[in-house]
């Protein structure tokens, strides 16, 4: 039987799905994660998509992934009905004969090729067998690269179907601190604004992207196949005019120097600009449009020179002058008027752009010199490997020449290797509508030299990335990584000379302290060597031939073999079930044959995680017949629970009525009073007080309490401990009440973020106390928690109420549902619906979904107990909801520190005292600094306001 293919694609960091999509109903990409972790610039992002084949036969499922060029594969697994299959990165001679072999069967062995500007796409296929499952499991590596002032990690969602359990998670730890945070890019708008959530604080930040099925289908750039949009997370981290910052772990360290507050130096600049025919069009508009921007931004105190060639040379003027008004003004309207003709003479240009510059010294400045070409050289020299030894010579070490080739016409490696040999580097314009913006800013990359001649110097460090650098330009960063030798950190002594303007300058500090980190960064530390090492050996490679260029490529191999890394010099062996065709991943060269973007698709982003399919249906009186008569139907809520409870106001739905605080008054003595078992049920009802034996119990002691949820014995509530009943209509049916030790009530503290301040404020709740969580009258949501006896805990219980019938009961074990008269209890990892209601257990998190609301709950353990916090992953849209998890960040005033420090609330001054506080909405809860103060000063109300008296 021929068996259906669907084609999903990944676009990594990014992610996902299919070229070619069958029917919805038969596949199913039920969970599509993205975690990605980076840590001091050094991004490590795991992929992980849970794919379902619905149909009655096997499938073909082939996988295409997308990841950032700049970055390294680690690591890809498949699991396959309790299997594991992992990608085996091997050098590619040694993978040779099993590509060769795949290839020969008229297969389509795997291959990594570049699509457009920043990603290469990986393929593999695996045949998943009627209603089986797969997990795939991606994971990749770089080295965040800062540029124009900021570090840029992109997310690229086009997953071509909406997906139930869709989330991207972020955690960026710097030692330094974090500077700023922003959420950028075409997610970011206004429909999916409140789908992403960020936490800055000091030296962390955590972003996470939750949209709902719901938003999926309507963004401004969703519909009916999902979303289709880049999600950026732009930073920098805090600088000083130090040394930078030196992180060593287990005999290697990494050092970033990028120091601020440095005066600017004068620039020198001459620019080529090729005006060949294939120049023609589009490509001559926008590079005179660029041209015209990039003069406008020369400064005063720069000298420029410009001229255009074909077989030619057309000067503007043949020497280099200042960058004064009339000279600018003049330079634009020569760039006004190129045009494009003739052939290409790449050698006589640059050596002329040479001469311009070597003609033109000037004390205390920088020159650069930059190239814009399309093309081969056609016309004079056109041997390439005399252009480069004409140009080496020309150059002499004295300044960098950059590269722009524009189009994939040109030869990018002779452009590439040029740069390479003059301390400069190559950068492809891309044939498009913002080609012009491509140039402007590469320019403003290299605008503003602040060093030049910079060299790094590390005695007692050995195996050394790159230390000689011919410029440091602003908002740009060094980095340099290697060993310490003997890895005594005691002879460890770290020195940076440099020259700036006309005098030298040292960075070195006899204070510097190397920060030591522990064993869990040890690996990450040293994988960032290894990445730098690898990707400047690349580079020299490409500039040598012979012996010298086999013993490089020798030396890239092992390393790549050590860290598993897949480079142009390795593959990945994807291994699969037996019978399965092999696939072979390659990594290509920038230049190599472009693969143009396929149409459409998407893919279903990996979760490896056990999935257990909700218990089969039927009600609650099928599943739990002993000894219990379900509800009689129809009628409300009140009507059907009329004992020991007043009814609901007319006009309204018990979720609107019964989430707000119209508690009693607290009595003295603390909060929870008013749950005592002296005086109320666990739902804060009187009881009816009878003898024991009056109680009936059912075998199973599962009871539906007055509309409540039912409890099962795992919630540890039996009838032995409820001594008191309920009677509603004729029947008696036992009022659970815990056991409850009698003891000191705890105390557990909450944060309340701050926007764009140092410190979140915290305050304190203590004893059990129920809390009005969240309430959505337009939604008809509720969501309330009971805390538990945990110091500094969290909570035991969370209840969330939907519309009139549909009640969910979350504790650390389990969730129970009650949908109607139905009942069922998930545990375990599973994901399931009920109405508009979206729930999806993970390993350490429950997800709620209902429409433009997310609530996940994250589980944790403090000192062997578990402990529930909720967090609002998604804020609602409408300015109607209420309650703990709605509240807005804290805006304050710092007035005074000394003697007591106080802070401006609106216009209320409080005396505050600097604590700490868990902040358990992180799944890895971190420890942060607070201002501690009254809840009332905190909420700018009553605590008793955000109290329930019923889960």
């Amino acid at each position: 039987m021929e068996r259906a293919v669907v084609r999903i694609t990944l676009f990594g960091l990014l992610l996902a799905l299919a070229t070619t999509l069958p029917n919805k109903d038969d596949w199913d990409i039920y969970s599509f994660h993205i975690n990605s972790t980076v840590s001091s610039r050094y991004a490590t992002t795991v992929i992980t998509s849970r794919v379902a084949n619905r149909m009655d036969e096997s499938k073909e499922i082939e996988f295409q992934v997308r990841i950032p060029k700049n970055a390294f594969i680690s690591k890809f697994r498949m699991f396959i009905e309790g299997q594991v299959y992992d990608g085996v990165v091997k050098g590619k001679e040694s993978a040779r004969q099993q590509y060769t072999e795949a290839v020969s069967r008229g297969e389509s062995a795997g291959l990594v090729s570049s699509v457009g500007r920043t990603l290469e796409e990986f393929k593999t296929s695996v045949t998943v067998a009627a209603h089986k499952k797969v997990t795939f499991e991606l994971t990749y590596e770089e080295l965040l690269k800062r540029t124009l002032g900021k570090y840029e990690l992109q997310i690229h969602a086009r997953p071509m179907q909406p997906v139930k359990d869709f989330k991207v998670d972020v955690h960026i730890n710097e030692k330094t601190g974090i500077n700023f945070i922003e959420i950028k890019g075409g997610l970011s708008t206004k429909a999916l604004a409140n789908a992403i959530t960020k936490t800055h604080a000091d030296k962390q930040a955590w972003v996470y992207f939750y949209p709902t099925e719901d938003q999926q289908k309507t963004c401004d750039s969703c519909g009916e196949q999902g979303m289709n949009g880049d999600l950026v997370i732009v930073y920098d981290v805090n600088r000083d005019t130090s040394l930078g910052e030196i992180e060593k772990s287990d005999g290697y360290f990494v050092h970033h120097f990028a120091p601020s507050s440095l005066a600017r130096i004068p620039k020198n600049v001459v620019f080529i600009i090729d005006q060949s025919g294939s120049m023609h069009g589009k490509k001559i508009q926008q590079t005179r449009i660029a041209l015209i921007h990039i003069l406008s931004d020369l400064a005063e105190e720069d000298h420029f020179g410009l001229f255009t060639f074909d077989s030619n040379l057309f000067h503007w003027k043949r020497e280099l002058v200042q960058a004064n008004k009339e000279n600018v003004e003049s330079a634009k309207t020569f760039a006004r008027n190129i045009v494009d003709r003739g052939a290409t003479d790449i050698n006589r240009a640059v050596l002329e752009g040479a001469r311009m510059l070597n003609a033109h010294p000037r004390e205390g400045s920088a020159s650069i010199l930059i190239l814009l070409t399309d093309g081969d050289p056609t016309s004079g020299v056109t041997n390439v490997e005399v252009i480069h030894s004409n140009v080496r010579q020309a150059i002499a070490d004295k300044f960098p020449l950059y590269c722009l080739g524009f189009g994939f016409d040109v030869n990018f490696e002779f452009l590439e290797k040029m740069s390479l040999q003059n301390n400069g580097v190559a950068r492809r314009i891309y044939e498009d509508s913002d080609a012009d913006l491509q140039l402007k800013g590469f320019y403003e990359e290299v605008a503003t030299p602040l060093l030049i001649d910079v060299t790094m110097i590390y005695n007692g460090g050995t195996n050394l990335t790159q230390t000689n650098f011919s410029q440091f330009y602003n908002g740009s960063e060094i980095v340099v990584a290697g060993q310490i030798t003997d890895n005594d950190i005691e002879t460890f002594s770290p020195q940076v000379v440099a020259i700036s303007r006309s005098r030298k300058v040292t960075f070195s500090e006899t204070n510097t302290t190397v920060e030591s980190t522990g064993t869990v960064s040890n690996s990450h530390i040293q994988r960032v060597w290894a990445y730098l090492t690898v990707k400047q050996l690349l580079e020299k490679e490409l500039l040598l031939s012979g012996a010298e260029k086999e013993n490089v490529k020798k030396e890239i191999l092992e390393l790549s073999l050590k860290y598993n890394f897949v480079t142009p010099l390795t593959s990945m062996v994807v291994t699969k079930p037996p019978g399965e065709k092999t696939d072979v991943l390659h990594k290509p060269k920038e230049g190599e044959a472009h693969s143009p973007p396929l149409s459409g698709g998407t893919w279903a982003q990996h979760h490896p995680v056990a999935h257990s399919p909700p218990m089969s249906g039927g009600t609650w009186a099928q599943n739990h017949p002993v000894g219990y008569s379900p509800p009689l139907s129809g009628g409300t809520w009140a009507q059907n629970h009329p004992v020991g409870y007043s009814p609901p106001l007319s006009g309204g739905t018990w979720a609107q009525n019964h989430p707000v605080a119209h508690s009693p008054p607290i009595r003295s003595g603390g909060f929870g009073r008013g749950f005592s078992p002296q005086s109320n049920d666990a739902y804060g009802r009187r009881r009816l007080k009878t003898r024991p034996h009056q109680v009936q119990v059912p075998d199973d002691e599962s009871y539906l309490m007055s509309g409540m949820l039912p409890f099962p014995p795992e919630t540890g509530l039996t009838p032995s401990r409820a001594p008191h009943v309920d009677t509603v209509r004729g029947k008696v049916r036992p009022t659970f009440v815990p056991d409850r030790a009698t003891k000191a009530p705890v105390s557990h503290r909450f944060l309340l973020k701050s926007e764009n301040l140092s410190l979140p404020l915290c305050f304190d709740v203590t004893g059990d106390v129920r809390l009005k969580l969240l309430h959505h009258p337009t939604r008809e949501l509720s969501v309330n928690g009971e805390l538990d006896s945990v110091v500094n805990g969290g909570f035991k219980k969370i209840f969330i109420h939907l519309n009139t019938d549909l009640h969910v009961e979350v504790d650390t074990n389990k969730i129970i549902v009650r949908d109607g008269q139905t009942l069922t209890r998930h545990r375990g990892q599973d994901v399931f619906t009920a109405g508009s209601l979206s729930v999806i257990r993970r390993d350490e998190e429950i997800d709620v979904a209902v429409g433009d609301t997310r609530v996940v709950i994250l589980l944790h353990v403090k000192d062997g107990e578990k402990l529930l916090w909720p967090v609002l992953r998604q804020q609602p849209l409408e300015d109607n909801v209420t309650g703990i998890l709605a509240l807005k960040p804290a805006v304050y005033e710092e007035l005074q520190q000394t003697p007591s420090i106080k802070l401006k609330i609106k216009d209320q001054e409080v005396d505050v005292t600097r604590a700490d506080a868990v902040d358990y909405s992180i799944v890895s809860p971190p420890t942060l600094d607070c201002w501690l103060m009254s809840a009332g000063s905190v909420l700018q109300r009553r605590l008793e306001d955000f109290m329930v008296t019923q889960l």
